[in-house]
């Protein structure tokens, strides 16, 4: 294996010295997200296996070409799992690809995000350099954390080589509930129901239906049922897999789908042609015939963004606009981590 880093690691000098772009491959399955990318394909498909799995510490290591499935069925086998659920979207998910998209799924309003279970990693960056960032442990940062500052960065900051994350052991007992609600109803009963001291793990409405998982000790959830409420949901599990992975009747439209996220108290926008509202509210899936500048004006009114998920239109820009300091910041990080420009050069914001 190091035979192959040290071959990403030539391909990515030769590019920097050349002024070449390269384009970072996984395995291609959320190829659909973000900007389309030009330059030679840097493929970490081959750079993969686990590096390290500590269950007593709930603690793995693997290479970023490691398939998603492979760390799950690893960790199923101790009882344990990746705590922020996160969506494959195609069987050739590798863990590299999740770290950099940084996505999360039912789970993480309750849990946490991708973000928040990284524990360190090992990148290479715009000047052909092999960096390590954080441990092993949660507790391991002085200065800035730049293990999670690659999560979610789209391979813009580098490449990811190796990735650390905490896991958590799978809850003894989970239930689905439904409940029927209108959309006022239901704007209400999620926020009451994340302020109650139960097992909540996923909270998604759609089509006049509230659906509420529990997950948790066994009794912890018995006791919930009754404060909760509602039908059991004999296929929850299967729901819930449609609704991650966008298997769901409501995902099949060929529109653009919008990802929007505000407070989870938010009114709708009121230019809705169809909807699922997930994460208790604070994720929101639109589809829309409104533009893109008057969808996010009515987002930023409610101190939200909106990306363009899925289908964006040739002249959408796909991640919400970056303004001000928020957008210098952006630009210094692309300076200092890749200051030709090597990786992904665009893929979600202009000039970075």
């Amino acid at each position: 294996m190091a035979d192959l880093t040290q071959s990403l690691l030539s391909q990515v000098q030769e590019a920097v010295n050349n002024h070449q772009a390269l384009r970072i491959e996984g395995g291609n399955s959320k190829a659909f997200y973000g900007c389309d990318v030009k330059g030679e394909a840097l493929s970490l498909h081959g750079h993969s296996g686990i590096v390290d799995y500590d269950p007593a510490e709930l603690i793995i290591t693997a290479r970023s070409g490691t398939a998603l499935s492979e760390i799950e069925k690893t960790l199923a086998a101790n009882n344990q799992m990746l705590a922020f659920e996160p969506p494959h979207f195609g069987e050739n998910a590798t863990l590299g690809g999740t770290i950099a998209c940084g996505l999360s799924g039912n789970r993480r309003p309750y849990s946490g995000s991708a973000r928040d279970f990284m524990l360190g990693c090992k990148i290479i960056n715009g000047n052909a350099e092999t960096l390590s960032f954080g441990g092993q442990v949660m507790k391991n940062v002085a200065g800035y954390d730049v293990s999670r500052l690659m999560t979610g960065a789209m391979g813009t900051l580098g490449v990811l080589l190796e990735v650390s994350l905490k896991v958590l052991p799978k809850p003894a007992k989970e239930v689905t509930l439904v409940q029927q609600l209108t959309v006022n109803e239901v704007l209400l009963q999620m926020n009451q129901l994340a302020g109650q001291p139960i097992p909540l793990s996923a909270a998604t409405y759609y089509d006049g239906h509230l659906y509420i998982r529990l997950s948790g000790a066994a009794q912890a959830v018995e006791h919930a049922i009754t404060v909760v409420n509602g039908e059991v949901h004999d296929e929850g599990h299967s729901f819930w897999s449609s609704i991650n992975e966008h298997t769901h009747r409501f995902f099949k439209s060929e529109k653009s789908l919008w990802r929007v996220s505000v407070k989870a108290d938010a009114s709708l926008l009121g230019i809705e042609e169809d909807f699922l509202l997930d994460w208790g509210g604070t994720q929101r899936w639109i589809y829309t015939d409104s533009n893109a500048d008057i969808l996010r004006e009515l987002v930023a009114k409610q101190d939200g963004h909106a990306i363009c998920f899925r289908n964006p239109a040739d002249d959408v820009e796909v991640f919400h606009p970056l303004t001000g300091k928020l957008k210098e910041l952006h630009l210094n990080l692309k300076s200092a981590f890749d200051p030709r420009g090597t990786f992904n050069y665009e893929r979600m914001y202009p000039g970075i």
